[in-house]
C-alpha cells in the first residue's frame, strides 16, 4: 500500500512493523510507546503501540488521541537520554485532565528507543514467525543498582528458545523461569500482560507480550469486487494476498492494497497459502468451475475459514458437482469452515458495504467471536488477560 495513502493514526500492526524496519534501515531516531498495563477502562489494551519520530507524524494509536501530545514530549526525553522509561497516566484525575476523556482508567506506557534491541524481533516477524518479548517495566520494590532495571529484556521464539536482544541487558534466569508459564498462557492470539515477580532484590514487574505476523486474507479472484475487499482487509490489519487464475490480471499495480499478487491454477490455490492456521480465504472468481476447484484445494489445508461468494442455491449446485465430478463428499468439519453466503448480516448492498461484511466475518472468526452487537455482550468488549495467580 502506498505510504501516502495511510492515516498515521490508524495504521495496522503490519504497517507499524514495516515502518519500524524502515526506520532501522535508514538509521532514523525513533521511540516506540507501548501500553503495558491498564487499570479500569481505556481505548486500547496492553500491547497497543505508537511509533514516534522527531519531525514526523506519529504512527499508530495508544489512546483515542488524548495522550499523543504528552507521549510525544516524553519521547523526546527518551531519545535524549537513550534509556527506556515507564510513565503512568491517571485519566481518572479530573483536575489534571478535565472531563469527558472517555478513558476512565490508569494507563502505564513503556517508552523505549527503537534501537538494536529490536533487530531480532523484526527479523522474526519479517520471516512470518511469532516472537515474545519479556521486559522489565517496574522495579519500585527493588533497590537501586540491583540485578534488573527498566528495559532489561529477553526475546523468545515460538519454540521457547531465547534469542539475542542486542543493546538490552538479559534477564536473570530466575525471572525467566518465573514468567515461562505466563508467557505460554499469553501466547494464543498474541496476548500481553504485566506480572509481578519476586526476586532476591525485591518485587519487579515484567511485561510479557507476543508479537505476531498479520493474518493473511487470501482472495481468489480478480474481478472488480476484489478491490474494496482488499482495501478494507488491509485497513483491518490483514496481510492481503490476491490469487489470480489469469496471468494478465496478476499485475501488482492493479491491486494497490494487496501485499502480494500471485498467479495460480484453481487446483493449486493451496500452494499460495503460506501459513494455513492464520489464513482466511475468500473465493470470489465468479466462475463456478474455478470456485469448485479452488474450494477443494483450500479445504485440503488447515485454513480455518473459506468464504464463498454467491447464494445458497449456487453452493448446493457446487456441492453436488463436487460429489459427482470430483467424487468428494464434504465432511461436517469442512462444511463448518465454509461460509456461504459469505459475510455478516449487515444489510448493505453497496460494494464497500459488502466488503465490510466479508472482512468483518473473517475478522470475527480470527478473533473467535460471533460478530454480534457489543451492547448485547456481557463483560468487557476487549478480551482482558488477567495475570495468573
Amino acid at each position: 500500500m502506498n505510504d501516502d495513502d495511510r492515516d498515521p493514526w490508524s495504521v495496522t500492526e503490519q504497517d507499524l512493523y514495516e515502518s519500524m524496519r524502515s526506520f532501522r534501515d535508514e538509521e532514523t531516531d525513533a521511540v516506540l510507546a507501548t501500553v503495558v498495563d491498564v487499570e479500569g477502562s481505556a481505548y486500547r489494551r496492553p500491547g497497543a503501540k505508537m511509533l514516534v519520530a522527531p519531525g514526523q507524524e506519529s504512527l499508530g494509536a495508544i489512546t483515542a488521541g488524548c495522550l499523543e501530545g504528552p507521549v510525544n514530549d516524553l519521547a523526546a526525553d527518551v531519545l535524549d537520554a537513550g534509556e527506556p522509561i515507564v510513565h503512568t497516566f491517571d485519566l481518572m484525575d479530573d483536575e489534571g485532565w478535565g472531563l469527558g476523556l472517555g478513558c476512565n482508567g490508569i494507563i502505564d506506557i513503556l517508552l523505549e528507543p527503537l534501537d538494536a534491541g529490536w533487530e531480532t524481533v523484526l527479523e522474526e516477524l519479517d520471516a512470518g514467525r511469532p516472537v515474545a518479548r519479556t521486559t522489565v517495566v517496574g522495579v519500585d520494590d527493588a533497590p537501586s543498582g540491583g540485578a534488573v532495571a527498566v528495559g532489561d529484556r529477553i526475546v523468545t521464539d515460538a519454540t521457547g528458545d531465547h534469542l539475542s536482544a542486542a543493546s538490552r541487558r538479559d534477564l536473570p534466569q530466575s525471572v525467566l523461569e518465573a514468567v515461562a508459564d505466563e508467557r505460554e498462557r499469553l501466547r494464543p492470539r498474541g496476548g500481553a500482560g504485566t506480572v509481578a515477580v519476586e526476586t532476591e532484590d525485591g518485587t519487579i514487574e515484567v511485561f510479557v507480550e507476543w508479537l505476531t505476523p498479520a493474518p493473511d486474507l487470501l482472495l481468489f479472484g480478480t474481478q472488480n469486487d476484489v478491490h474494496p475487499v482488499a482495501r478494507i482487509g488491509h485497513e483491518a490489519g490483514f496481510r492481503v494476498v490476491i490469487a489470480s487464475a489469469r496471468g494478465a490480471r496478476s499485475d501488482p499495480e492493479q491491486f494497490p492494497h494487496a501485499h502480494a499478487v500471485r498467479t495460480t491454477k484453481p487446483t493449486d490455490v493451496a500452494e499460495v497459502v503460506d501459513v494455513p492456521e492464520r489464513t482466511y480465504a475468500v473465493i470470489m472468481s465468479h466462475n463456478a468451475i474455478e470456485d469448485r476447484l479452488a474450494l477443494a484445494s483450500l479445504l485440503d489445508t488447515d485454513v480455518p475459514y473459506v468464504g464463498l461468494m454467491g447464494p445458497r442455491d449456487r453452493f448446493e449446485d457446487l456441492r453436488a458437482d463436487m460429489a459427482t465430478e470430483d467424487d468428494r463428499e464434504l465432511t461436517d468439519d469442512e462444511l463448518a469452515r465454509i461460509a456461504t453466503p459469505v459475510g455478516l448480516d449487515l444489510g448493505g448492498g453497496e460494494p464497500t458495504q459488502i466488503a465490510i461484511s466479508i472482512v468483518a466475518e473473517a475478522l470475527a472468526v480470527h478473533n473467535d467471536r460471533d460478530g454480534g452487537r457489543l451492547k448485547e455482550r456481557k463483560g468487557p468488549i476487549h478480551t482482558r488477560v488477567a495475570p495468573s495467580e
